[in-house]
């Protein structure tokens, strides 16, 4: 967190809050998330990833192209939330699922080591490709388009809600 000490705002309704454990589990499970920047004019710039989760490094892995609103976004600023949803859950009644959430603030940046992005890559295609055949094969048919993105975490919590 380079020295600063920063505060991110509690679960307002503490009932809501799940562990942190089960926030990282949540993390684990789900394929897709919303990436959420600094856009142009002030606007929110907010994306739909995949993503990768590696809990032993307290970051967020994902990839994209090399140019566009998203680097561009990322260069004038570099910090993010980004957003994950999911475990959707009837309990009592039917009509109210019971939904949980994971909020993620950090600094994101260019993974700018090729072979490091290259590994990297790898580990994210295991995710989503059945085979390593698979893998193999998209990495080496469009490896070298993809830019690999890290969004180092600052702070994160989780909670569940019923929608009612």
């Amino acid at each position: 967190m380079d020295g600063e000490k920063l505060i991110f705002r509690p679960i307002r309704k503490k009932k809501n809050e799940i562990s942190v454990e089960e926030a990282k589990k949540l993390l684990h499970e789900s394929r897709r998330g919303v990436l959420a920047l600094h856009g142009d004019h002030g606007y929110p710039y907010a994306i739909p990833v995949n993503y990768l989760y590696d809990e032993e490094k307290e970051r967020i892995l994902f990839h994209g192209a090399k140019a566009g609103h998203k680097v561009d976004a990322l260069r004038a600023c570099d910090k993010v939330c980004f957003t994950i949803y999911g475990n959707e859950r009837i309990k009592e009644e039917a009509w109210a699922p019971y939904l949980q959430s994971v909020l993620v603030f950090g600094k994101c940046h260019l993974v700018e080591d090729t072979e490091t992005a290259m590994e990297i890559l790898r580990q994210f295609a295991r995710k989503y490709y059945p085979s390593e055949d698979l893998v193999n094969h998209e990495i080496e048919a469009s490896g070298q388009a993809v830019q690999i993105f890290q969004i180092d975490i600052d702070h994160l919590s989780g909670k569940e809600i019923q929608e009612k």
